[in-house]
């Protein structure tokens, strides 16, 4: 599975009532961004991934989305090919997240 598993917006929402540790990435563009993102996350357009992938933490792990899954997929797996352990793309993007009922906020500059 090129090195990364999916998880759904459930098990997604589970990590995250359960406090568990993670980092979670947005790769949409910024006008997608300005439309809301889930509450955590970090904006980092897909293109600019190769230049910051190395300055993330190995040790937590990472979990990609975009707005159907795409994106993220192709982003877990760069980040899988450079040697981060966990990798997780949420199946379906952001367009499951909401469709599931779960919020969506505005991303802090």
């Amino acid at each position: 599975m090129y090195g990364f598993q999916e998880i759904t917006a459930d098990q997604l929402n589970a990590l995250r009532e359960r406090g568990e540790a993670f980092t979670l990435i947005d790769v949409r563009s910024p006008g997608e961004v300005a439309r809301g993102v889930i509450d955590g996350a970090r904006h980092l357009p897909l293109h600019l991934l190769p230049m910051s992938v190395q300055q993330m933490d190995k040790s937590q792990p990472l979990v990609f989305y975009c707005l159907s899954g795409g994106r993220s997929a192709q982003a877990a797996a760069f980040a899988a090919s450079q040697g981060f352990g966990q990798v997780l793309n949420l199946r379906g993007g952001i367009s499951a997240w909401v469709n599931r009922g779960f919020p969506l906020v505005q991303l802090s500059s």
